[in-house]
């Protein structure tokens, strides 16, 4: 079985076969896509392509800042 670390105390390991894993509603389908699953508070990120890859985990609150930053354009390319 595989797991994500929360954190670098091996404790704190989640099972990933007990964690649905979901992509964006407008997610092209193209192979370029992330997917993310809830877990322990956390917010784990995975690249779609690579399932058994490795995994970010974030705080809640830093996934809805790093979303809200991205819908008003933060990260686009002529703002970088």
């Amino acid at each position: 079985m595989l797991f994500a670390a929360v954190s670098n105390d091996r404790r704190n390991l989640i099972p990933m076969g007990n964690l649905e894993w979901r992509k964006a509603s407008r997610s092209a389908n193209n192979g370029a896509c992330v997917e993310l699953a809830p877990a322990a508070g956390q917010i784990l990120i995975r690249d779609s392509k690579d399932q058994n890859g490795p995994v970010i985990a974030c705080s809640q609150y830093s996934w809805r800042m790093f979303v809200a930053s991205a819908k008003t354009g933060h990260f686009d390319p002529e703002r970088l």
